[in-house]
Order: structure tokens, then C-alpha cells, then sequence
């Protein structure tokens, strides 16, 4: 039987999970705010920026990241909690965001609003390198969601959710994607927040059918996690890195003006035998 518990609850559409020193800390894009939790279940806001989607990353230095994604900009949270602009990303509709450990920050756009209805339209990932500059390194994703980056720092796997795939790309010294290939096809499975472990499978979080997967390279699925609302990211973390912690919520629907019910955001851990690796 999945023990699954609840660490913290009454929070709104919940996501970008990132175990960080001794702490988890998420995004409520509700509020607008970057909360960390401690494993008993104290909370404080360490950032409010008014954003939607809004994600994080570690930098190797320790600083976090903030994707602003209406602004179009990419924030750097500063040791005296302050925000300064880290990245000039041009436009806005930035989703998720992830660091390779070398300097290299990874941060993906779908190129339309499907909050407003908007036509599907393939989506990017773009590199932000440290110089502060930006460039197109992959496109033609369906939707890009979550990403990850292997533990040797040698693979990016971008979740594709509107073609249910897992996309993998080499990263070369430079930060540029090569070798494209599908990481893993998940058949139904609809993939959002995603994360690795040290035995190099994936997990994924799945809103639509609420549940968090656990996927082998190639599409094997080796666990399933069911859950009462729907998953929008996961992470390993805690002491050991055998807790999954997921973001989860009451899912009403892209075009509404709550997308999830209002105070159902989550945030749940889930023991697992086999610890994380690689970032987030």
C-alpha cells in the first residue's frame, strides 16, 4: 500500500517542487509566491513575484531563480531576499526552467495561451546562459513542460505533454541540445513536473489522471502512485532523497477562471526506495 501524506494543504494551483538544503521549497501560482516548507510542515514566503506560470531553479551557487512570465524575465533571488534581474527573456509565456549544475539554465515557452483558448502552437526551450544572454536551443515541442537534467549533467529530458512523450537531448559544452530522440513514449500518460533517480528512471506527475509515474527509458512503467486531485510536478528530496514530494490540486480546467479549486493545493510525500539524482 502507497503511503501517502500530507505535509502542507490549503494552498492554490501549486507547483515547481525543489528539495533544497534541508527544506522543499514550491511555487503557489495563485498567490503568486516561492514558499519553503520543512519536513514538519512550517512555511514561510521567501519570494512573491505575480506570475503565471511561475518556476524555479538552483544556481551551483546556491541563488534561486524565478521565471517572471509575463514580464518575460528571469529574476535572481539575492542572499538579502531581494529580486534582480538575472535574464532578459523577451517576451512573456515562459513555463518551466531548470539548471545544468555548470552555469547553464534551461527555460521553456509553449508559443501560444491556452488560457485563452488560443490555437496549439509547437512550443521552445531556450538556453540563459550566465553572460546574461539567450538563444533558441530546441523547438518543436508540443507542449514543453517540466525538465530535467541528468545526474552527469550530460542529458536534458524535456516533458512534451501534448504528444505524452519524454524528449531527450545531449547538452554540449557549450549548453547547445543535439541528438534528439524520444526518452520515453507514456502511451496515455500526460506528463507535467518531472524528476530523476539514481537508477536514471523518471518520474512524472499527471494531472488529468492524478497520479505520479515512475517510467524506465523506453516507456516501461515500474510504479504508479494514485492520488485524489491532480499532480502538477514531483521531486525527490528530503534527508536521504527517498521522499517524493508532489504538488498537487483539484484540477477545474485551462480556460477557467480558477483553474484549480480554490485552498485543494497540496503539497504531498511519498516514501520510495530509490533516492534522486540530477536536477531539479
Amino acid at each position: 500500500m502507497t503511503q501517502v501524506s500530507v505535509l502542507l494543504t490549503g494552498r492554490g494551483l501549486v507547483e515547481s517542487p525543489r528539495w533544497h538544503g534541508d527544506r522543499l521549497y514550491f511555487s503557489d501560482w495563485s498567490a503568486g509566491e516561492v514558499v519553503a516548507v520543512d519536513l514538519t510542515g512550517r512555511s514561510e514566503v521567501v519570494a512573491r513575484v505575480p506570475s503565471l506560470p511561475l518556476c524555479t531553479a538552483w544556481l551551483p551557487d546556491g541563488r534561486l531563480l524565478v521565471v517572471s512570465s509575463k514580464d518575460g524575465r528571469l529574476l535572481r533571488r539575492e542572499p538579502d531576499g531581494g529580486l534582480v534581474l538575472y535574464a532578459d527573456l523577451g517576451v512573456p509565456g515562459w513555463n518551466d526552467i531548470v539548471a545544468d549544475g555548470r552555469g547553464n539554465t534551461y527555460v521553456n515557452r509553449a508559443h501560444f495561451d491556452p488560457m485563452a483558448g488560443e490555437d496549439p502552437e509547437p512550443g521552445s526551450v531556450h538556453l540563459a546562459a550566465a553572460d546574461g544572454s539567450v538563444r533558441e536551443v530546441a523547438d518543436d515541442i508540443a507542449f514543453p513542460n517540466g525538465m530535467a537534467v541528468t545526474a552527469d549533467g550530460s542529458t536534458l529530458i524535456v516533458a512534451d505533454s501534448y504528444r505524452h512523450q519524454l524528449v531527450a537531448f545531449d547538452i554540449g559544452a557549450d549548453g547547445a541540445l543535439s541528438r534528439r530522440r524520444i526518452w520515453a513514449d507514456l502511451g496515455e500518460g500526460t506528463p507535467d513536473g518531472i524528476c530523476l533517480d539514481v537508477e536514471n528512471a523518471v518520474w512524472y506527475a499527471d494531472v488529468p489522471h492524478r497520479r505520479c509515474v515512475r517510467v524506465a527509458e523506453g516507456g516501461t512503467v515500474l510504479r504508479t502512485v494514485p492520488l485524489d486531485r491532480g499532480a502538477f510536478a514531483c521531486v525527490l528530496g528530503g534527508p536521504d532523497g527517498r521522499t517524493l514530494f508532489v504538488t498537487a490540486a483539484r484540477w477545474q480546467g485551462m480556460t477557467e477562471s480558477e483553474m484549480v479549486a480554490p485552498g485543494s493545493g497540496q503539497v504531498l510525500t511519498v516514501p520510495v526506495e530509490v533516492p534522486g539524482a540530477g536536477r531539479p
